[in-house]
């Protein structure tokens, strides 16, 4: 047969023919007239090339498994060689998915590196004399602040719903049935995790940039806080409950997280939202709740990063017994 039936027949180019040749991996017999005559043998040796091809063996490595079918074998690895060809080529594919690995793993690296210089530190090492808040990188300046725009006015005084809310460690938490004394309640848009993006244009948005930093303050002042009043902190935002308790392990979080996709506690409360990136998303606001109803709210809140400081000094000038 002709070069051109050989190739339609196996499934290949006359030029990968012609180059399977080249190798003398193909040793078609010559006609008078100079032409190749290729037979059935030839298109069960290019079928094979292509085969062993597909599973990664280069053309060139191919020859013990058609010496092994030109010996009269029905297939192709059923000699020795053959079978050394397949380690040969798995121990080369092994090496080359070890040195994929560690690039991966030396990206994955710098892009955990990369994300965490506008993120913070795990928690201060107690036994050393440092300032907590220099745990975490400031926040860029120059970024937008948002504006009062009376959101919240007519928050305090409101009553909490009677609303069950999954926390970070799987509970569900009853907003309306909180217990005595005081809670904090810190509403923010998404915390940010290494490796993804946020919304695009998100440091242009006044008050979005800065959760992560807000709930590394809320971690550092977490015990300043109970001493100076607050029987509970929560931070409480739309992302889902994985996400958060990803949130709490990542950044050693001492309280729990909430998770509202829904908005639920902002239809009932009336809280402000805003878009970003196809999503629908609280404005960065704090509630202090005392007995079932709103004692107060802060918004808007900026710098987060300093916000826990301003609730701190909230509660000790605002002692429990002095009324609301």
């Amino acid at each position: 047969m002709r070069i051109g039936e050989l190739a339609r027949r196996a499934g290949v180019t006359t030029k990968a023919v012609r180059y399977y040749e080249s190798l003398g991996l193909l040793t078609p017999e010559r006609l008078a007239n100079g032409y190749r005559d290729y037979d059935e043998h030839d298109v069960r040796l290019t079928r094979e090339i292509k085969l062993l091809g597909g599973l990664g063996i280069a053309v060139e490595r191919t020859r013990p498994f058609l010496d092994c079918l030109t010996a009269g074998h029905r297939h192709a690895d059923d000699c020795p060689a053959s079978l050394a060809g397949y380690r040969d080529a798995i121990e080369e594919l092994t090496q080359r998915i070890d040195g994929l690995t560690a690039r991966r793993d030396l990206l994955l690296a710098h892009l955990r590196t990369a994300a965490h210089r506008n993120s913070c530190a795990p928690p201060p090492d107690d036994d050393k004399d440092e300032d907590p808040m220099t745990d975490y990188v400031n926040l860029p300046t120059g970024l937008p602040a948002p504006e009062d725009d009376g959101a919240t006015a007519h928050l305090p005084g409101a009553e909490i719903p009677r609303l069950r809310l999954r926390a970070s460690d799987g509970e569900l938490i009853d907003l309306g049935a909180l217990g005595e004394g005081r809670t904090v309640i810190y509403v923010y848009p998404l915390t940010g995790r290494p490796g993804v993006d946020l919304p695009e244009g998100w440091d242009t948005i006044p008050g979005a940039r800065g959760c992560t930093p807000e709930a590394c303050a809320f971690r550092d002042h977490h015990q300043e806080l109970l001493a100076a009043g607050a029987g509970r902190v929560f931070g409480l935002s739309t992302q889902e409950r994985a996400y958060q308790a990803e949130v709490v392990e990542r950044l050693g979080l001492p309280f729990r997280m909430l998770s509202d996709p829904p908005r639920r506690l902002g239809e009932e409360l009336g809280l402000p939202a805003f878009e970003a990136g196809g999503l629908t998303l609280y404005k960065r606001l704090t509630l202090i709740v005392r007995d079932g109803v709103v004692e107060h709210a802060f918004y808007p809140v900026f710098p987060p990063d300093e916000h826990a400081q301003q609730v701190m000094d909230w509660l000790r000038d605002h002692p429990l017994g002095t009324g609301r």
